[in-house]
Protein backbone atom coordinates (compact mmCIF):
# COMPACT_ATOMS: atom_id res chain seq x y z
CA UNK A 1 0.00 0.00 0.00
CA UNK A 2 1.32 3.45 -0.93
CA UNK A 3 0.61 6.10 1.70
CA UNK A 4 0.35 9.84 1.22
CA UNK A 5 1.16 11.69 4.47
CA UNK A 6 1.10 15.43 5.10
CA UNK A 7 4.57 16.15 6.60
CA UNK A 8 3.30 19.40 8.13
CA UNK A 9 0.97 17.46 10.43
CA UNK A 10 1.90 13.78 10.14
CA UNK A 11 -1.69 13.08 9.10
CA UNK A 12 -2.44 10.42 6.47
CA UNK A 13 -4.06 11.94 3.39
CA UNK A 14 -4.74 8.90 1.20
CA UNK A 15 -3.68 5.33 0.47
CA UNK A 16 -3.34 3.53 -2.85
CA UNK A 17 -3.02 -0.18 -3.64
CA UNK A 18 0.14 -1.24 -5.43
CA UNK A 19 0.05 -2.80 -8.88
CA UNK A 20 0.40 -6.56 -8.84
CA UNK A 21 2.54 -8.45 -11.34
CA UNK A 22 -0.35 -8.73 -13.80
CA UNK A 23 -0.85 -4.96 -13.67
CA UNK A 24 2.85 -4.34 -14.27
CA UNK A 25 2.82 -6.72 -17.22
CA UNK A 26 -0.18 -4.92 -18.72
CA UNK A 27 1.60 -1.56 -18.39
CA UNK A 28 4.77 -2.84 -20.07
CA UNK A 29 2.74 -4.37 -22.87
CA UNK A 30 0.88 -1.08 -23.44
CA UNK A 31 4.17 0.77 -23.66
CA UNK A 32 5.63 -1.88 -25.97
CA UNK A 33 2.66 -1.81 -28.32
CA UNK A 34 2.69 1.98 -28.72
CA UNK A 35 6.43 2.60 -29.02
CA UNK A 36 6.59 2.49 -32.83
CA UNK A 37 3.60 4.76 -33.36
CA UNK A 38 5.11 7.39 -31.05
CA UNK A 39 8.51 7.06 -32.72
CA UNK A 40 7.05 7.29 -36.22
CA UNK A 41 4.92 10.33 -35.37
CA UNK A 42 8.05 12.41 -35.93
CA UNK A 43 9.80 15.09 -33.91
CA UNK A 44 7.47 17.92 -34.98
CA UNK A 45 4.29 16.07 -34.00
CA UNK A 46 5.76 14.98 -30.69
CA UNK A 47 6.87 18.56 -30.03
CA UNK A 48 3.40 19.88 -30.73
CA UNK A 49 1.88 17.49 -28.20
CA UNK A 50 4.53 18.25 -25.58
CA UNK A 51 3.92 21.96 -26.06
CA UNK A 52 0.40 21.30 -24.82
CA UNK A 53 1.89 19.99 -21.57
CA UNK A 54 2.91 23.55 -20.71
CA UNK A 55 -0.64 24.75 -21.19
CA UNK A 56 -2.13 22.01 -19.01
CA UNK A 57 0.32 22.76 -16.21
CA UNK A 58 -0.29 26.49 -16.28
CA UNK A 59 -4.06 26.13 -16.50
CA UNK A 60 -4.17 24.21 -13.21
CA UNK A 61 -0.99 25.45 -11.53
CA UNK A 62 -2.58 26.26 -8.17
CA UNK A 63 -4.04 22.78 -7.73
CA UNK A 64 -0.82 21.05 -8.69
CA UNK A 65 1.23 23.33 -6.42
CA UNK A 66 -1.08 22.63 -3.47
CA UNK A 67 -0.63 18.91 -4.10
CA UNK A 68 3.16 19.26 -4.02
CA UNK A 69 3.02 21.16 -0.75
CA UNK A 70 0.55 18.87 0.98
CA UNK A 71 2.39 15.70 0.00
CA UNK A 72 6.06 16.62 0.59
CA UNK A 73 5.97 19.91 2.50
CA UNK A 74 7.67 22.45 0.25
CA UNK A 75 6.57 26.09 0.73
CA UNK A 76 3.61 26.88 -1.51
CA UNK A 77 5.48 29.69 -3.28
CA UNK A 78 8.25 27.27 -4.23
CA UNK A 79 5.68 24.68 -5.31
CA UNK A 80 4.12 27.18 -7.72
CA UNK A 81 7.58 27.96 -9.09
CA UNK A 82 8.22 24.25 -9.60
CA UNK A 83 5.07 23.79 -11.66
CA UNK A 84 5.93 26.87 -13.73
CA UNK A 85 9.46 25.57 -14.32
CA UNK A 86 8.02 22.30 -15.65
CA UNK A 87 5.77 24.28 -17.99
CA UNK A 88 8.60 26.49 -19.23
CA UNK A 89 10.79 23.44 -19.85
CA UNK A 90 8.03 21.67 -21.75
CA UNK A 91 7.69 24.69 -24.04
CA UNK A 92 11.45 25.00 -24.53
CA UNK A 93 11.89 21.34 -25.38
CA UNK A 94 8.94 21.49 -27.77
CA UNK A 95 10.51 24.49 -29.52
CA UNK A 96 14.01 23.01 -29.72
CA UNK A 97 13.72 19.21 -29.87
CA UNK A 98 13.31 18.98 -33.68
CA UNK A 99 16.54 20.99 -34.12
CA UNK A 100 18.46 19.06 -31.47
CA UNK A 101 17.38 15.71 -32.92
CA UNK A 102 17.89 16.57 -36.61
CA UNK A 103 20.18 14.36 -38.69
CA UNK A 104 23.82 15.51 -38.65
CA UNK A 105 25.65 15.28 -42.01
CA UNK A 106 29.29 14.18 -41.72
CA UNK A 107 31.93 14.03 -44.45
CA UNK A 108 33.34 10.55 -45.03
CA UNK A 109 34.23 8.13 -47.82
CA UNK A 110 30.53 7.85 -48.70
CA UNK A 111 28.62 9.81 -51.30
CA UNK A 112 26.48 10.79 -48.35
CA UNK A 113 26.83 9.99 -44.66
CA UNK A 114 25.04 11.24 -41.62
CA UNK A 115 24.21 10.47 -38.02
CA UNK A 116 20.63 10.10 -36.92
CA UNK A 117 19.13 9.75 -33.45
CA UNK A 118 16.81 6.79 -33.07
CA UNK A 119 14.80 6.30 -29.84
CA UNK A 120 15.59 3.18 -27.85
CA UNK A 121 12.00 2.35 -26.82
CA UNK A 122 10.72 1.96 -23.26
CA UNK A 123 12.51 3.97 -20.56
CA UNK A 124 11.80 3.40 -16.86
CA UNK A 125 12.11 6.55 -14.72
CA UNK A 126 12.69 5.97 -10.98
CA UNK A 127 12.12 9.36 -9.41
CA UNK A 128 12.44 10.93 -5.91
CA UNK A 129 10.06 12.88 -3.71
CA UNK A 130 11.94 16.16 -3.18
CA UNK A 131 10.88 17.80 -6.46
CA UNK A 132 7.92 15.57 -7.28
CA UNK A 133 6.96 17.29 -10.54
CA UNK A 134 10.28 18.74 -11.70
CA UNK A 135 12.33 15.55 -11.44
CA UNK A 136 9.77 13.55 -13.38
CA UNK A 137 9.30 16.17 -16.09
CA UNK A 138 13.06 16.80 -16.29
CA UNK A 139 13.58 13.14 -17.10
CA UNK A 140 10.39 12.54 -19.07
CA UNK A 141 10.15 15.48 -21.46
CA UNK A 142 13.48 14.95 -23.27
CA UNK A 143 13.01 11.19 -23.48
CA UNK A 144 9.51 11.56 -24.91
CA UNK A 145 10.64 14.28 -27.33
CA UNK A 146 13.29 11.89 -28.64
CA UNK A 147 10.58 9.33 -29.41
CA UNK A 148 10.85 7.03 -26.40
CA UNK A 149 7.92 5.95 -24.27
CA UNK A 150 8.17 6.17 -20.49
CA UNK A 151 7.01 4.41 -17.36
CA UNK A 152 7.29 6.37 -14.10
CA UNK A 153 8.00 4.66 -10.80
CA UNK A 154 7.71 7.58 -8.42
CA UNK A 155 8.73 7.71 -4.78
CA UNK A 156 6.26 5.85 -2.58
CA UNK A 157 5.46 8.89 -0.40
CA UNK A 158 4.18 11.06 -3.29
CA UNK A 159 1.57 8.82 -4.96
CA UNK A 160 -0.89 11.65 -5.59
CA UNK A 161 1.76 13.64 -7.42
CA UNK A 162 2.63 10.55 -9.45
CA UNK A 163 -0.95 10.15 -10.62
CA UNK A 164 -1.26 13.88 -11.32
CA UNK A 165 1.79 13.78 -13.61
CA UNK A 166 0.22 11.03 -15.71
CA UNK A 167 -2.95 13.13 -15.79
CA UNK A 168 -1.03 16.11 -17.20
CA UNK A 169 0.39 14.09 -20.08
CA UNK A 170 -2.96 12.48 -20.80
CA UNK A 171 -4.80 15.81 -20.88
CA UNK A 172 -2.10 17.25 -23.14
CA UNK A 173 -2.90 14.59 -25.74
CA UNK A 174 -0.05 12.14 -25.23
CA UNK A 175 -1.38 8.82 -26.58
CA UNK A 176 -2.31 6.03 -24.19
CA UNK A 177 0.68 3.94 -23.21
CA UNK A 178 3.29 6.57 -24.07
CA UNK A 179 3.55 7.85 -20.48
CA UNK A 180 2.36 5.69 -17.60
CA UNK A 181 2.65 5.95 -13.82
CA UNK A 182 3.29 2.61 -12.13
CA UNK A 183 1.88 2.56 -8.61
CA UNK A 184 4.58 0.33 -7.13
CA UNK A 185 7.21 0.29 -4.41
CA UNK A 186 10.86 -0.43 -5.04
CA UNK A 187 10.48 -4.23 -5.01
CA UNK A 188 9.56 -4.78 -8.70
CA UNK A 189 12.11 -2.29 -10.13
CA UNK A 190 14.89 -4.81 -10.79
CA UNK A 191 12.46 -7.16 -12.52
CA UNK A 192 11.17 -4.35 -14.74
CA UNK A 193 14.70 -3.25 -15.67
CA UNK A 194 15.57 -6.82 -16.65
CA UNK A 195 12.49 -7.19 -18.88
CA UNK A 196 13.71 -7.52 -22.48
CA UNK A 197 11.17 -4.91 -23.66
CA UNK A 198 12.60 -2.19 -21.42
CA UNK A 199 15.50 -0.37 -23.10
CA UNK A 200 16.85 1.82 -20.33
CA UNK A 201 16.40 3.33 -16.90
CA UNK A 202 16.96 6.78 -15.42
CA UNK A 203 17.10 7.27 -11.68
CA UNK A 204 17.33 10.29 -9.43
CA UNK A 205 17.77 9.35 -5.80
CA UNK A 206 20.11 8.03 -3.16
CA UNK A 207 23.48 6.34 -3.65
CA UNK A 208 22.04 3.07 -2.42
CA UNK A 209 19.14 3.11 -4.86
CA UNK A 210 21.47 4.18 -7.66
CA UNK A 211 23.86 1.30 -7.00
CA UNK A 212 21.05 -1.25 -7.10
CA UNK A 213 19.52 0.11 -10.30
CA UNK A 214 22.91 0.48 -11.98
CA UNK A 215 23.72 -3.13 -11.11
CA UNK A 216 20.42 -4.33 -12.54
CA UNK A 217 20.90 -2.28 -15.70
CA UNK A 218 24.48 -3.47 -16.11
CA UNK A 219 23.51 -7.09 -15.66
CA UNK A 220 20.83 -6.69 -18.35
CA UNK A 221 23.12 -4.55 -20.59
CA UNK A 222 20.71 -1.61 -20.47
CA UNK A 223 21.41 2.11 -20.82
CA UNK A 224 21.20 3.95 -17.49
CA UNK A 225 21.45 7.53 -16.23
CA UNK A 226 21.95 8.27 -12.54
CA UNK A 227 21.59 11.57 -10.68
CA UNK A 228 22.42 10.86 -7.07
CA UNK A 229 23.42 12.77 -3.97
CA UNK A 230 25.56 15.84 -3.56
CA UNK A 231 27.55 17.67 -0.92
CA UNK A 232 28.00 20.81 -2.95
CA UNK A 233 30.83 23.20 -2.07
CA UNK A 234 30.11 26.94 -1.95
CA UNK A 235 33.52 28.62 -2.07
CA UNK A 236 33.84 32.21 -0.83
CA UNK A 237 37.21 33.80 -1.60
CA UNK A 238 38.58 36.86 0.19
CA UNK A 239 37.81 39.25 -2.70
CA UNK A 240 34.17 38.17 -2.96
CA UNK A 241 31.16 40.36 -2.22
CA UNK A 242 30.64 38.68 1.14
CA UNK A 243 27.23 40.22 1.81
CA UNK A 244 25.89 39.06 -1.57
CA UNK A 245 27.44 35.63 -1.07
CA UNK A 246 25.84 35.23 2.36
CA UNK A 247 22.43 36.28 1.05
CA UNK A 248 22.56 33.73 -1.75
CA UNK A 249 24.05 31.12 0.57
CA UNK A 250 21.01 31.33 2.84
CA UNK A 251 18.68 30.65 -0.07
CA UNK A 252 20.97 28.05 -1.65
CA UNK A 253 21.03 26.00 1.54
CA UNK A 254 17.38 26.35 2.59
CA UNK A 255 15.43 26.18 -0.66
CA UNK A 256 13.00 23.25 -0.73
CA UNK A 257 13.45 23.00 3.05
CA UNK A 258 17.10 22.12 2.45
CA UNK A 259 16.15 18.95 0.58
CA UNK A 260 17.90 19.34 -2.75
CA UNK A 261 20.79 17.40 -4.26
CA UNK A 262 22.21 20.64 -5.68
CA UNK A 263 21.69 22.72 -2.55
CA UNK A 264 24.91 24.29 -1.28
CA UNK A 265 25.91 22.28 1.78
CA UNK A 266 29.57 22.97 2.57
CA UNK A 267 30.45 26.66 2.78
CA UNK A 268 34.20 26.87 2.26
CA UNK A 269 35.37 30.34 3.24
CA UNK A 270 38.78 31.98 3.28
CA UNK A 271 39.82 32.75 6.87
CA UNK A 272 40.15 36.50 6.33
CA UNK A 273 36.43 36.92 5.53
CA UNK A 274 35.03 33.97 7.49
CA UNK A 275 33.92 35.96 10.54
CA UNK A 276 31.90 38.38 8.41
CA UNK A 277 30.41 35.58 6.31
CA UNK A 278 29.38 33.52 9.35
CA UNK A 279 27.76 36.50 11.01
CA UNK A 280 25.78 37.46 7.92
CA UNK A 281 24.76 33.89 7.11
CA UNK A 282 23.66 33.12 10.68
CA UNK A 283 21.63 36.33 10.78
CA UNK A 284 19.89 35.53 7.48
CA UNK A 285 19.20 31.91 8.41
CA UNK A 286 17.98 32.85 11.88
CA UNK A 287 15.46 35.26 10.36
CA UNK A 288 13.82 32.60 8.16
CA UNK A 289 10.17 31.96 8.94
CA UNK A 290 9.48 28.26 9.52
CA UNK A 291 6.02 26.77 9.76
CA UNK A 292 2.96 25.64 7.80
CA UNK A 293 4.11 25.49 4.16
CA UNK A 294 0.66 26.52 2.94
CA UNK A 295 1.19 29.90 4.63
CA UNK A 296 2.73 32.17 1.99
CA UNK A 297 4.70 34.03 4.66
CA UNK A 298 6.70 30.96 5.66
CA UNK A 299 9.99 30.30 3.88
CA UNK A 300 10.81 26.88 5.35
CA UNK A 301 8.43 23.99 5.90
CA UNK A 302 8.80 20.47 7.29
CA UNK A 303 11.08 17.72 6.08
CA UNK A 304 9.26 15.16 4.00
CA UNK A 305 9.41 12.24 6.45
CA UNK A 306 9.99 11.61 10.15
CA UNK A 307 13.10 9.49 9.53
CA UNK A 308 14.75 12.41 7.72
CA UNK A 309 14.46 14.51 10.90
CA UNK A 310 16.06 11.70 12.91
CA UNK A 311 19.00 11.46 10.48
CA UNK A 312 19.58 15.21 10.36
CA UNK A 313 19.49 15.41 14.15
CA UNK A 314 22.11 12.65 14.35
CA UNK A 315 24.41 14.47 11.93
CA UNK A 316 24.14 17.77 13.79
CA UNK A 317 24.44 16.26 17.28
CA UNK A 318 27.47 14.18 16.34
CA UNK A 319 29.18 17.09 14.59
CA UNK A 320 28.69 19.31 17.64
CA UNK A 321 30.01 16.57 19.92
CA UNK A 322 33.15 16.49 17.78
CA UNK A 323 33.68 20.24 18.04
CA UNK A 324 31.38 22.03 15.61
CA UNK A 325 29.69 25.15 16.96
CA UNK A 326 26.01 25.99 16.44
CA UNK A 327 25.54 29.60 15.33
CA UNK A 328 21.78 29.31 14.94
CA UNK A 329 19.19 26.53 15.03
CA UNK A 330 20.34 22.98 15.58
CA UNK A 331 17.17 21.44 17.02
CA UNK A 332 14.09 19.62 15.87
CA UNK A 333 10.82 21.42 16.59
CA UNK A 334 8.32 19.75 18.89
CA UNK A 335 4.66 19.40 18.01
CA UNK A 336 2.99 18.06 14.90
CA UNK A 337 4.91 17.61 11.68
CA UNK A 338 8.52 16.90 10.74
CA UNK A 339 10.27 20.21 11.38
CA UNK A 340 13.97 20.97 11.95
CA UNK A 341 15.29 24.44 12.63
CA UNK A 342 17.36 26.07 9.85
CA UNK A 343 20.88 25.67 11.17
CA UNK A 344 24.39 27.05 10.69
CA UNK A 345 27.38 25.10 12.02
CA UNK A 346 30.84 26.66 12.24
CA UNK A 347 34.22 25.12 13.01
CA UNK A 348 33.32 22.12 10.84
CA UNK A 349 36.33 19.85 10.32
CA UNK A 350 37.25 16.48 8.80
CA UNK A 351 35.84 13.57 10.77
CA UNK A 352 32.47 15.22 11.38
CA UNK A 353 29.26 14.07 9.64
CA UNK A 354 28.63 17.65 8.51
CA UNK A 355 31.97 17.60 6.68
CA UNK A 356 31.73 14.21 4.96
CA UNK A 357 28.05 13.29 4.67
CA UNK A 358 25.24 14.77 2.63
CA UNK A 359 22.96 16.67 5.02
CA UNK A 360 19.52 16.49 3.43
CA UNK A 361 17.85 19.29 5.32
CA UNK A 362 18.36 22.94 6.33
CA UNK A 363 21.86 22.62 7.83
CA UNK A 364 24.79 24.72 6.57
CA UNK A 365 28.35 23.67 7.42
CA UNK A 366 30.99 26.44 7.37
CA UNK A 367 34.56 25.28 6.79
CA UNK A 368 37.42 27.78 7.07
CA UNK A 369 40.41 27.54 4.72
CA UNK A 370 43.68 29.39 4.29
CA UNK A 371 43.48 30.35 0.62
CA UNK A 372 42.05 29.42 -2.79
CA UNK A 373 44.26 26.34 -3.13
CA UNK A 374 43.08 25.08 0.24
CA UNK A 375 39.49 25.82 -0.78
CA UNK A 376 39.87 23.66 -3.89
CA UNK A 377 41.35 20.84 -1.86
CA UNK A 378 38.40 20.88 0.56
CA UNK A 379 35.86 21.28 -2.24
CA UNK A 380 37.16 18.11 -3.90
CA UNK A 381 37.55 16.23 -0.60
CA UNK A 382 34.23 14.45 -1.03
CA UNK A 383 32.82 11.35 -2.66
CA UNK A 384 30.26 13.54 -4.43
CA UNK A 385 30.56 15.75 -7.50
CA UNK A 386 27.25 17.30 -8.50
CA UNK A 387 27.13 21.10 -8.17
CA UNK A 388 29.51 23.76 -6.91
CA UNK A 389 29.81 27.54 -6.63
CA UNK A 390 32.76 29.96 -6.55
CA UNK A 391 32.40 33.52 -5.27
CA UNK A 392 35.10 36.03 -6.21
CA UNK A 393 35.50 39.46 -7.82
CA UNK A 394 37.97 37.97 -10.32
CA UNK A 395 35.87 36.05 -12.85
CA UNK A 396 38.90 35.07 -14.90
CA UNK A 397 40.43 33.46 -11.84
CA UNK A 398 37.15 31.73 -11.06
CA UNK A 399 37.06 30.19 -14.54
CA UNK A 400 40.58 28.85 -14.04
CA UNK A 401 39.62 27.40 -10.67
CA UNK A 402 36.47 25.87 -12.19
CA UNK A 403 38.67 23.71 -14.44
CA UNK A 404 39.93 21.96 -11.30
CA UNK A 405 36.61 21.50 -9.49
CA UNK A 406 35.44 17.87 -9.59
CA UNK A 407 31.75 18.50 -10.24
CA UNK A 408 29.28 18.38 -13.09
CA UNK A 409 28.21 22.00 -12.51
CA UNK A 410 30.23 25.07 -11.53
CA UNK A 411 28.43 28.38 -10.94
CA UNK A 412 30.44 31.58 -10.54
CA UNK A 413 28.87 34.25 -8.31
CA UNK A 414 25.47 32.58 -8.46
CA UNK A 415 23.29 29.83 -7.03
CA UNK A 416 23.43 26.38 -8.58
CA UNK A 417 20.21 25.57 -10.45
CA UNK A 418 19.03 23.37 -13.29
CA UNK A 419 18.13 24.91 -16.64
CA UNK A 420 16.54 23.16 -19.62
CA UNK A 421 19.17 24.70 -21.91
CA UNK A 422 22.16 23.33 -20.00
CA UNK A 423 23.25 19.74 -19.33
CA UNK A 424 22.70 18.59 -15.75
CA UNK A 425 24.45 15.78 -13.90
CA UNK A 426 27.43 14.79 -11.80
CA UNK A 427 30.58 12.74 -11.40
CA UNK A 428 31.98 10.41 -8.74
CA UNK A 429 29.23 9.11 -6.45
CA UNK A 430 26.83 11.76 -7.71
CA UNK A 431 26.15 9.55 -10.72
CA UNK A 432 26.70 9.62 -14.47
CA UNK A 433 24.98 10.67 -17.66
CA UNK A 434 23.27 13.97 -18.29
CA UNK A 435 19.76 15.37 -18.36
CA UNK A 436 18.54 18.45 -20.22
CA UNK A 437 20.20 20.45 -22.99
CA UNK A 438 21.51 18.96 -26.21
CA UNK A 439 23.31 16.19 -24.32
CA UNK A 440 20.42 15.08 -22.15
CA UNK A 441 17.95 14.72 -24.99
CA UNK A 442 20.29 12.18 -26.61
CA UNK A 443 20.89 9.94 -23.59
CA UNK A 444 18.24 7.41 -24.62
CA UNK A 445 18.84 7.26 -28.36
CA UNK A 446 20.73 5.01 -30.71
CA UNK A 447 23.31 7.24 -32.38
CA UNK A 448 22.98 5.60 -35.76
CA UNK A 449 25.51 6.05 -38.57
CA UNK A 450 24.08 5.95 -42.10
CA UNK A 451 26.56 5.48 -45.02
CA UNK A 452 25.25 5.84 -48.56
CA UNK A 453 27.35 4.66 -51.48
CA UNK A 454 28.97 4.57 -53.84
CA UNK A 455 32.20 5.45 -52.12
CA UNK A 456 34.03 8.53 -53.22
CA UNK A 457 36.92 7.90 -55.56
Amino acid sequence: MLRSIDPATGRELATFPELDQAGIESAIERAWSTRHAWRDAGAEVRASILRSVAGVLRADKQRYAALLTSEMGKPIVEAEAEVEKCAWTAAWIADNAPRLLADEPIESTASESYVRFQPLGIVLAVMPWNFPFWQAFRAGLPALAAGNVMMLKHSSNVPQCALAIEEVFREAGVPEGVFQTLMIGSGPVERIVSDRRVAGVTLTGSEGAGSLVAAAAGKALKRSVLELGGSDPFIVLRDADVAAAATVACRARNQNNGQSCIAAKRFIVEESVADDFEELLAKAVGALQIGNPMDRGNQVGPLARADLVDELERQVTESVRLGARTLTGGKRLDGGGYYFQPTVLSNVRPGMPAYHEETFGPVAAVIRVEDAEDALRVANDTDFGLGSAIWTADVGRAKKLAERVEAGLVFVNGMVASDARLPFGGVKRSGYGRELGSYGIKEFVNIQTVWVGPAKT
